[in-house]
């Protein structure tokens, strides 16, 4: 095993998938050699595969996302990089009316082995237009795959079965987990997705928590442990596909679930996975489920005012109390 950061794990995915698949090549804004992507999870790979596959475009999510679809349906395996996820707004017609829905339109003639990574989420103070986390408009709709990587060996995992996957995969990144670290393997490896994870075994409450969410729900378990309350966290890793059985199997253990997420609470990722609680396991459950995700407001600019609407391990504590 080796230490190593999220950012660097995305970059040795790709590398490793460019250097295995000639077809597999990289597109977006400020990719290239002289910029290496907006946060550097780019860097060097111009130098290493060339501009042929590794190309800046325009400034217009549109074209690009376009571009990549026309690529994928004719045999290449492109990745798209969005520079900050609430830019894919820009690209809504390509995403959702085209790459998920060829495959099916054409009666499985024609797939779309495309990637597209964006980071998502707040906490670096820019604002409404650079902070949103819009994992759940991506789940509800059909063809399109979701990942959203906590840890560097997730991302790494993650990313390569999403590269050689032949659906498109939206890929949730968040920014403030880029110099996280981690530990991951030396040798090859994948992780499949609709596989969730217990990040932390307990009895007592399920904290379900995704992207940075799961570090805070860590957080929030030691503290809760000091207290005499046993905390089991799990991280889906894919909101598509989502890890039912393993959502069900940690409520009947506990018999309480605490769902948080970075996003707005309504029809969020909170409620989808609150659902499936409610609809598979609700006999199990000894207390009502919670939710914990951002207010429905846009991300302010003021740090104190986005510090407020975030969830943070003190929210996530005093949620699971309500229920203990």
């Amino acid at each position: 095993m080796k230490e190593i950061t999220y950012r660097d794990a995305l970059r040795e995915a790709l590398v490793e998938e460019m250097q295995r698949d000639e077809t597999v090549f990289i597109l977006g804004e400020d990719v290239g050699r002289y910029w290496g992507g907006a946060f550097k999870v780019t860097k060097g790979l111009a130098e290493e595969f060339g501009d042929e596959r590794v190309r800046d475009t325009p400034i217009s999510e549109s074209a690009i996302v376009g571009a990549a679809v026309g690529a994928a349906i004719t045999g290449m395996r492109p990745i798209v990089e969005i520079m900050f996820g609430d830019l894919t707004t820009l690209a809504m017609d390509q995403i959702v009316n085209q790459a998920a829905k060829i495959h099916y339109m054409f009666g499985g003639q024609a797939s779309v082995p495309l990637v597209i990574r964006t980071p998502f989420g707040g906490g670096v103070n820019i604002a409404a237009h650079h902070s949103q986390s819009l994992e759940a408009w991506f789940m509800h709709v059909p063809g399109l795959l979701v990942a959203a990587p906590s840890t560097p060996y997730d991302a790494k995992g993650l990313l390569k079965t999403a590269i050689r996957n032949n659906n498109p995969v939206f890929f949730c990144e968040h920014k403030l987990l880029y110099p996280f670290k981690g530990s991951i393997p030396e040798e090859d490896y994948t992780i499949p997705f609709g596989s969730a994870r217990v990040v932390r075994e307990g009895e007592d409450i399920t904290i379900v928590a995704t992207m940075f969410m799961v570090h805070e729900a860590l957080s929030a378990a030691d503290t809760l442990k000091k207290e005499g309350l046993s905390a089991e966290v799990l991280d889906p890793r894919t909101l598509v596909p989502l890890d039912k059985e393993a959502l069900v199997a940690s409520v009947k253990k506990t018999g309480r679930a605490v769902i948080v997420s970075e996003g707005c609470k309504t029809a969020g990722v909170t409620a989808e996975i609150a659902a499936v609680i409610a609809e598979e396991a609700i006999d199990y459950l000894d207390a009502p489920l919670v939710r914990v995700a951002e207010p429905d407001t846009p991300i302010p600019f003021s740090p104190p005012l986005e510090k407020a609407v975030i969830p943070n391990k003190d929210t996530i504590i005093k949620a699971v109390r309500n229920i203990a």
